[in-house]
């Protein structure tokens, strides 16, 4: 895409636009007041599960997840439909609003319409409006030296639904990844407010590797990664070593190779996990270290198993990302 966007003709520069397509961000924002401005973006793919309730769930919670990543409250969604009725049936595209509609009433927003056309291939996701304070909003850079790196998700994602794709994952696989992706990033997000993180994104197609050197880049900084300490779904080696990896994540461990220096201890399949495209993944946040325990150990409190400390931020080297065993 960033190939794509050099292409274009740079937009007027509009004092009220404080985040737009210039950078890696999860949204853009628009000042309104001096109290108020909007998150706006948008997300769509195609089925991830046969399930059609649940993939709108998950479709929903992937496109939310980029407000909350920018540190906004989600307040409309619309849908974004392309689905073969006379092929599927009008009752699997209810099932699919009807999930969403079910996330969005989650995140405490509301459907307010959306948009159909006729298509082969089902696709699905909204375009998602929140609101931010005009000073208040995070963006994917400013990791400072010092900080810590936090991760909200396990990763594994991609190679756990193409698993699912090929008929080799168990019963509780296929439930703990439906159950990730489905997930809200709501309450990883509110509790942030009471903290000062330098940096968030939410980790998603470009995979944990791909969206921290994103952000190491942007902030100037290098993210020293320890792959002991990232949360993954369980098995999602063994499949690796079984050779069950979507082509995205392949894709996203040759764009980050330079940009990524590994430690000769880990193997290919170690690798390539770090690379793996993700729907719905969790946040990554670059957090002051002494802030970074008391956020982890309150989000465990309320629930959440698999947030973890996962590296450091320290000055710029050569590679934007040092990963160790």
């Amino acid at each position: 895409m960033t190939q794509v966007l050099c292409q274009l003709p740079k937009p007027p520069q509009v004092p009220q636009l404080l985040v737009g397509n210039e950078t890696s961000d999860d949204a853009g924002i628009y000042q309104l007041t001096d109290e108020i401005a909007l998150v706006q973006t948008i997300d769509y793919f195609t089925p991830i599960v046969d399930d059609p309730y649940l993939f709108g769930q998950i479709a929903a919670a992937n496109a939310l997840s980029d407000v909350f990543a920018m540190g906004g409250t989600p307040k409309t969604a619309l849908n974004i439909v392309g689905f073969p009725v006379k092929k599927l049936g009008a009752d699997v595209l209810a099932e699919i609003l009807k999930g969403a509609a079910d996330k969005v009433h989650e995140a405490n927003a509301v459907t307010v319409g959306g948009h159909s056309i006729d298509d082969q291939e089902p696709k699905f996701g909204l375009a998602v409006t929140g609101i931010v304070h005009p000073e208040k909003f995070w963006k994917n850079t400013g990791a400072k030296c010092g900080d810590v790196l936090v991760l909200t998700k396990p990763i594994g994602v991609g190679i756990m639904t193409t698993g699912i794709k090929r008929g080799v994952v168990s019963t509780e696989q296929e439930q703990q990844v439906i159950t990730v992706m489905s997930e809200l990033n709501k309450q990883a997000a509110e509790l942030l407010h009471s903290f000062h993180p330098h940096a968030v994104t939410d980790v998603t197609g470009f995979g944990l590797l791909g969206h921290a050197s994103e952000m190491a880049q942007g902030s100037q900084v290098t993210f020293e990664i320890e792959y002991s300490r990232i949360p993954q779904l369980d098995g999602t080696f063994n499949l690796c070593e079984q050779g069950v990896v979507p082509g995205g994540s392949k894709a996203n461990q040759q764009f980050v190779n330079e940009m990524v220096e590994c430690d000769a201890s880990l193997s290919i399949s170690e690798q390539l996990i770090l690379c793996d495209a993700i729907t719905s993944g969790g946040l990554l946040i670059s957090l002051p270290m002494d802030e970074a325990k008391e956020y982890v150990d309150q989000l465990k409190e309320l629930g959440n198993q698999y947030v973890s400390i996962i590296g450091n931020v320290t000055g710029k080297k050569e590679k934007a990302i040092i990963v160790k065993p």
